[in-house]
């Protein structure tokens, strides 16, 4: 039975269905509502959990790491500026192999001073070791943070998650979100068996010094790590899909065989693309859309492969460059292209900066612009647009 929610509350309660143990949070817009909700939760009796409130963000991710390397399930929450502040600390929880979960409501960085939403906090943090996913709705959010535990878990894993959502734009809109009952939650997420822990009668070091002439065999070990979570990450999403009856795949297409021209997007803006698609649809025009919900490991393959005939791909960012030549989600797509000699024409838009809206008809502009291009122009476009910008 669907249940008419704030997403930023559904969220604590897909932490509470997961049964989390420990919570490090520190307040920030847009994600405040999801760790107020939360210390209710716990202040209420509704969940046996350790809340530990503290006075920074930086100390949010230093107590998650604390709990988690001591064998607590542990969640917290964050936002634009929070999330830089934890910065120095989320490349120690990946490399020690923690595995938090923590949901970001995603948020333009300051200067100026923004609430609103874009990409530009996660991407600034997009290499710090942690798998990434993406969610389009509130549906999504409850699911995704569900099975991220699951992930990060998996002893053929161990590694933080970033649950991704867009903030005021998902995180403040009530949705009816169908939340899966607590037996059946139970079922597919066992009780965490951490594979090692902090404890004074059986001691270890995490963490420890390392001299050049080991530093890079464990960056190494780290990164194979992460990149051996992806068929992990299938066959967990696989496996979520069969018993909750959603279906979870780390890309998903809409109106996409038949069509030359695709969007690449990721997170809520999919749905304005998809009604923008369907808007073309009825006068007779063709176009599909790549939705990327694995962002982290980047799945290069498996875009690739539906990328392989068609004309012309459009990428989506929702963070400016900052001195480069184009998005980063454009810069990961371009690389997958040359890397497999896949010949279709790539465009880069910008889009959403701040909040701003990008409507279905900017998306249909987009289209028009794309397939009315002059033949013979460079295959990459070495630079991007900025739909709505003004002179």
């Amino acid at each position: 039975m669907k249940k008419g929610i704030e997403v930023s509350i559904a969220a604590s309660e897909a932490a509470k269905l997961a049964r989390v143990e420990a919570i490090a949070a520190y307040p920030i817009t847009p994600q405040t509502h999801i760790v107020e909700h939360l210390s209710d939760i716990v202040a209420n009796g509704e969940l046996d959990a350790v809340y530990v409130t503290v006075e920074s963000e930086h100390s949010a991710m230093s107590a998650c790491i604390g709990t988690s390397a001591a064998g607590a399930r542990t969640f917290t929450s964050t936002s634009a500026q929070g999330l830089e502040l934890m910065h120095e600390i989320l490349f120690i929880a990946s490399a020690l192999r923690l595995p938090i979960v923590m949901a970001v409501a995603n948020r333009a960085l300051s200067a100026p001073l923004s609430i609103w939403n874009d990409h530009s906090d996660v991407m600034a943090a997009r290499d710090c070791g942690w798998i990434q996913l993406f969610c389009e709705n509130g549906q999504e959010v409850v699911d995704t943070i569900i099975m991220a535990f699951r992930i990060a878990e998996d002893h053929r894993v161990l590694l933080p998650v970033m649950v991704n959502l867009d903030g005021f734009q998902l995180s403040h809109v009530v949705e009816p979100i169908d939340f899966p009952d607590q037996k059946d939650v139970d079922k597919f997420l066992p009780d965490y068996k951490p594979l090692y822990t902090l404890h004074p009668d059986r001691p270890l070091t995490m963490g420890a010094y390392a001299t050049p002439e080991l530093y890079t065999e464990a960056k190494f070990a780290q990164e194979q790590a992460i990149i051996n979570s992806l068929p992990v990450i299938k066959e967990i999403l696989s496996e979520y899909s069969k018993k909750f009856k959603r279906k979870y795949n780390i890309l998903e297409t809409y109106n996409f065989e038949k069509s030359d021209t695709v969007f690449i997007a990721m997170g809520s803006v999919n749905e304005n693309i998809m009604t923008a698609i369907d808007t073309l649809k009825k006068d007779k025009k063709s176009c599909g859309l790549v939705k990327v919900r694995l962002f982290r490991p980047f799945p290069d393959a498996e875009l690739a492969a539906l990328l392989e005939k068609k004309k012309n791909v459009i990428v989506i960012d929702r963070a400016m460059p900052a001195g480069g030549m184009n998005g980063p989600v454009y810069n990961e797509v371009a690389a997958l292209l040359r890397r497999y000699n896949i010949k279709a024409n790539l465009f880069n838009y910008i889009v959403g900066l701040g909040g701003r809206d990008v409507l279905p008809e900017d998306f249909i502009s987009v289209y028009d612009e794309v397939v009315k291009a002059k033949k013979g122009k460079s295959k990459e476009k070495t630079n991007y647009k900025v739909i709505g910008v003004r002179a």
